[in-house]
C-alpha cells in the first residue's frame, strides 16, 4: 500500500475561507477515492466529532464564488448544494470516521501538507520582516545621498559662474 499510494500536490487542494486554512469535501472524497455523498453521509453520522472549528459547510456566496474561480465545472464533483469544508483537525478526524488504510495513508500525507503549508507562511512571514528592514535601510542612505546631493547643488549656484565664449573688443 505505501508504494502503491502516489503522492498528489496536497497544498493546491487547500484554500483559505474565514480566514482558516480548509480542504473541501470533493477533494477529499476524490483522494479517499470514494463518492462525496458517502463522504458527507459518514461525517453526518458523526457530526459530533466535528465541532465547528473541525468542519463548516460554506455559504452560498462563498460557494458560488469558489465555483466562478474554477470556471469547468465536473459533473459529480460540483453538486448545487455548497460543500462541506475541513479544517486540519477536521481532515485529522476523518481518518476515524473513515476507517480505512487509504484514508489513514492519505490523512498522514494531508498533514504534512497542512505542516509545509504553515511553515511557508512563517517563512514568508520571516522574509517580509527581513526586506522591510532592508528597505529601511536603503530609504536611510537614499535620504542621505539625497542632501548631499541637494547641497552640492546648492554650492553650485552660490558661485558666480565664469562667463563662456568669445570675448567682444567693444565697450
Amino acid at each position: 500500500m505505501k508504494n502503491e499510494l502516489v503522492k498528489e500536490n496536497f497544498e493546491s487542494l487547500i484554500y483559505e475561507f474565514r480566514g482558516v486554512k480548509i480542504m473541501l469535501d470533493y477533494d477529499l472524497a476524490l483522494l479517499y477515492d470514494i463518492e462525496t455523498r458517502a463522504l458527507k453521509q459518514a461525517v453526518r453520522r458523526n457530526i459530533k466529532r466535528f465541532p465547528k472549528d473541525f468542519m463548516f459547510e460554506l455559504s452560498h456566496e462563498e460557494h458560488n464564488s469558489l465555483r466562478s474561480q474554477i470556471v469547468i465545472l465536473k459533473r459529480g464533483q460540483h453538486s448545487k448544494y455548497p460543500p462541506f469544508a475541513f479544517t486540519e483537525h477536521g481532515v485529522s478526524m476523518l481518518s476515524s470516521v473513515l476507517n480505512s488504510d487509504r484514508a489513514i495513508q492519505i490523512n498522514i500525507e494531508i498533514m504534512r501538507a497542512f505542516s509545509k503549508y504553515r511553515a511557508l507562511l512563517l517563512e514568508s512571514k520571516e522574509l517580509n520582516s527581513e526586506i522591510k528592514r532592508l528597505d529601511s535601510k536603503i530609504d536611510k542612505v537614499l535620504k542621505y545621498l539625497l542632501s548631499k546631493i541637494d547641497a552640492l547643488q546648492q554650492k553650485k549656484l552660490d558661485v558666480p559662474c565664469k562667463k563662456i565664449g568669445y570675448k567682444s573688443h567693444e565697450k
